[in-house]
């Protein structure tokens, strides 16, 4: 069973209005309310591709119950840990071909409520055997938070995904134990090292080898349109991808990480692991929902990506 964790879920609100104007009334044509934030796109998508998965998190008050009923909507199995204070609110407008976005911050967690939920998720590590922690972290929480996380993994020998970014990140990537994957983009990357990235493969091969990456036995460098560059211990690869017509690429990287997290769980080659893992982001960016893949398009776009060891 895959394990994912969002610390810092929400209700995503997308509200579709068609001439939004500021300082008057604006009509709301079409409402959509999910389950949010990256760790719960992760989730979605695995369950598509029926995988054994479970979500976790913090969550409180109603929008936590909505959360909840979602999953359960879907026949996704869940395990949250229940906090004082409310989950967030995080809202789309989306108008005029642009998207404008209102994101609470969302709740404060108490230090109590921090070290209870490290004794809820050891318990889970115990049940999985791949663990996803996905987004950012709730306010109350410091940032070398996953490390505790990223240690209890390591004790139980259970494979680690993390996608997260900026000082999370990079306290995440401090400790005495790393986490197995990590998945930056490139302007994530930029940000990790604190220089600019020559992308070309030499440049790239460089990047991934900077000291902060040391024991790290897969990073995945997301390219956008041009694929992906990865290493798998001293083995590189460039992932070249098919043009797509995109519909949302909104949560792409989360159905990239849940690809990642299903190769793992099942034992794949660096060749299968790759490619899945672009085919389910591509396939997240040709639907208009987020965090939704159509399986039947599947096999068409995995035989088009191009695996080159460099």
């Amino acid at each position: 069973m895959i394990l994912t964790l969002t610390l810092n879920p929400s209700v995503d609100i997308s509200y579709v209005i068609e001439d939004f104007q500021l300082d008057t009334v604006n009509r709301v044509s079409n409402i959509d309310k999910t389950a949010g934030e990256k760790g719960l796109n992760v989730t979605r998508v695995l369950n598509q591709l029926n995988e054994s998965v479970i979500a976790s998190g913090l969550i409180g008050g109603q929008l936590g119950e909505f959360i909840e009923q979602q999953l359960e909507d879907s026949h996704i199995k869940h395990s949250f840990f229940k906090i004082k204070d409310v989950t967030r609110n995080c809202i789309a407008i989306l108008h005029q071909g642009k998207q404008t976005e209102i994101l609470e911050k969302g709740p404060t967690i108490s230090k109590k409520e921090g070290q209870n939920f490290l004794e809820h998720v050891d318990e889970l590590i115990r049940q999985t055997k791949v663990v996803v922690i996905s987004g950012s972290l709730p306010k109350g929480l410091n940032n070398n938070y996953y490390l505790k996380i990223i240690e209890k993994c390591h004790d139980e020998q259970v494979p680690l995904i993390l996608d997260s970014s900026g000082e999370t990140l990079v306290s995440s990537l401090k400790g005495l134990h790393k986490p197995t994957v990590i998945k930056p983009n490139i302007d994530e990357l930029y940000q990790l090292l604190d220089r600019p990235v020559d992308e070309s493969i030499d440049g790239l091969k460089q990047a991934v080898n900077d000291s902060l990456f040391k024991d790290i036995e897969w990073v995945i460098v997301s390219l956008g349109a041009k694929g992906m560059f990865a290493k798998h211990h001293n083995q590189y690869y460039k992932v070249n991808i098919p043009s797509i017509k995109v519909l949302n690429p909104v949560g792409s990287g989360d159905s990239t990480v849940a690809g990642i997290a299903s190769a793992l769980l099942n034992n794949e080659s660096d060749d299968e692991l790759l490619k899945k893992a672009n085919t389910l982001g591509m396939l997240n960016a040709q639907e208009s929902r987020t965090g939704y893949v159509n399986i039947k398009n599947y096999d068409e776009l995995y035989h088009q990506i191009e695996l080159l060891e460099v």
